[in-house]
């Protein structure tokens, strides 16, 4: 069963220069450690359940040789940001043998690793999607309890105060047409709003305490500009945070400009930190002002 939104892959030039934007926004950010044989090396802030997963390239030779994450030289070369969602089940054997009734072309699941730096292996496995469903997510289940993956950072708490994601967003230029797709995918039914910080239609697919929302611009605002900008594809993340006002103190604090503000379709405030200052997406929050 898929149980929730795992972790977000932001992918960054220069890591060293990622963790320091994203402390600026209030993460507490740690050195991940390296994808052994993959060329990649990674940071992590963790949440309550989920993290957020800063990744970079550290040997280009190696990545070449033998990463997966093919395209990562062209898409950070086009400026990074969120290039993957990647979602969580707790039995991923049975959830690609789902997707496979549902005719979604998916790998199997191979079992992956990664050495942190101060020596923990953790493990874990993943299915990637086929070329016949080239949608920005993957698929993943720790083999490491998360007991035990929350030690290799020295807390999970944020000077911005969020607590866990609350939900993930996809630019697309045809909901209709993208919806039975996510949805043969995903195996969920999705509910239908309005993003009114955004400025979309959306299709919303719950998962667990999370969601993902693939968004067609409405008019002009947040989903028009990223589509105009990057094309199809993730373009933000949106936070649950104990204080909105403590999180823009913080940054105001740390130089950046004030976020800009507005209201969701729920009632609740929201704020958003621009792609200018967040490595290539945009980063919101929602919660209460106080």
């Amino acid at each position: 069963m898929l149980t929730r939104i795992d972790h977000v892959m932001i992918c960054v030039a220069d890591l060293d220069r990622g963790v320091e934007a994203y402390a600026r926004i209030g993460f507490s950010i740690h050195p991940g450690g390296i994808h052994p044989g993959k060329g990649t090396h990674n940071a992590i802030a963790f949440n309550e359940y989920d993290y957020l997963e800063l990744l970079a390239i550290r040997d280009r030779d190696e990545y070449l040789a033998g990463s997966p994450w093919g395209g990562l030289l062209e898409f950070i070369g086009a400026g990074g940001g969120l290039r993957y969602i990647i979602v969580q089940s707790d039995d991923l054997a049975a959830d690609v043998a789902a997707m496979r009734s549902r005719g979604v072309d998916i790998g199997d699941a191979v079992e992956g690793g990664r050495r942190t730096p101060a020596g923990q292996e953790l493990h874990w496995k993943a299915a990637t999607l086929g070329e016949r469903n080239p949608l920005p997510l993957f698929f993943i289940e720790h083999l490491t309890p998360l007991a035990t993956r929350r030690q290799q950072v020295p807390n999970a708490s944020h000077p911005n105060g969020v607590a866990r994601v609350e939900r993930a967003y996809i630019a697309v230029p045809d909901l209709a047409a993208a919806v039975p797709v996510y949805r043969d995918v995903l195996g969920l039914s999705p509910a239908m709003e309005r993003g009114t910080v955004i400025g979309a239609d959306m299709a919303v697919f719950a998962l667990g305490p999370n969601a993902l929302a693939v968004a067609q611009p409405a008019g002009p605002g947040v989903a028009a500009d990223a589509l105009a900008r990057r094309g199809p594809g993730p373009f933000q993340v949106l936070y649950r945070t104990r204080s909105l006002d403590a999180a823009a103190h913080w940054m105001s604090t740390h130089g950046l400009p004030p976020p800009a503000r507005g209201v969701r379709n729920t009632g609740e405030q929201a704020m958003l930190v621009v792609p200018e200052d967040a490595c290539g997406l945009y980063i919101g929050f929602v919660g209460p002002a106080g």
